[in-house]
């Protein structure tokens, strides 16, 4: 879908760089989807102690191997 963007020119070249993208359409699609990475990632954040009454969840540990004896 095409869009017209108002995006300063030194900004954008500093996120070209920062990113390595080679067109502007990678630098903003990359750009996009780190916003939308990193607010998902705040919501979870915020999400964190919100259930008080959660359990720790048993995790399941392997034995280890016995040595065994050399005859």
């Amino acid at each position: 879908m095409k869009r017209t963007l108002n995006i300063d020119d030194k900004l954008l070249k500093d996120a070209k760089a920062a990113c390595g993208a080679k067109t502007t359409t990678d630098t903003v699609k990359i750009g996009l989807e780190t916003l939308v990475r990193h607010a998902a990632n705040l919501r979870l954040a915020a999400m964190m102690g919100s259930e008080p009454g959660a359990r720790d969840v048993p995790r399941r540990r392997e034995t280890p191997a016995r040595k065994r004896r050399a005859a």
